[in-house]
């Protein structure tokens, strides 16, 4: 599968701009901060600072179009051609929220709990690589197909939202 990088960044900007404001629309919410363009955040894959009445939360978020699947994409290499690790595999941030923009699925991860889990079991996944061009040349992106049954069912404290 291809996918251009104005594809995947319009998916992101989209998936980033919704949970914003469903975030502000929460009573606890104190303030969403958006530091996606931080170079200090984007090296620990934090796209999202949450204050809330009980502290601060840390979100990592993953916008997908392809919800048909009924799988997640946990992204193994971001680019494999560099060896750069999928965000997945490192991120910094207390929650991922991996959220489908068609159906406005929201499925909340706590992490790390749901990387230490992926590390154990992700042989048993399907491993699946997309390729995005980039001028004349193009990067290869990998990563496992979860069943969204499975993650939910083996990971204790995913939650589920319809926005």
């Amino acid at each position: 599968m291809t996918y251009t990088m104005y594809d995947a960044q319009e998916v992101a900007k989209l998936a980033a701009t919704d949970m914003e404001a469903w975030l502000l629309s929460k009573l606890e919410t104190i303030s969403v901060v958006n530091v996606e363009n931080d170079p200090d955040y984007q090296r620990r894959d934090i796209d999202l600072i949450w204050t809330t009445h009980s502290g601060e939360i840390l979100i990592e978020v993953k916008g997908d179009r392809w919800n048909k699947t009924r799988n997640l994409f946990f992204e193994t290499h971001s680019n494999l051609e560099k060896g750069t690790p999928g965000c997945f595999m490192y991120t910094e941030a207390d929650w991922l929220f991996y959220y489908f923009v068609n159906t406005r699925q929201l499925y909340k991860l706590p992490m790390p709990k749901t990387r230490e889990w992926f590390h154990i079991t992700m042989r048993r996944f399907r491993e699946r690589s997309t390729t995005t061009p980039v001028g004349n040349s193009y990067y290869t992106t990998v990563g496992r197909l979860v069943p969204i049954t499975t993650v939910m069912m083996e990971v204790p404290g995913i939650k589920m939202e319809q926005l």
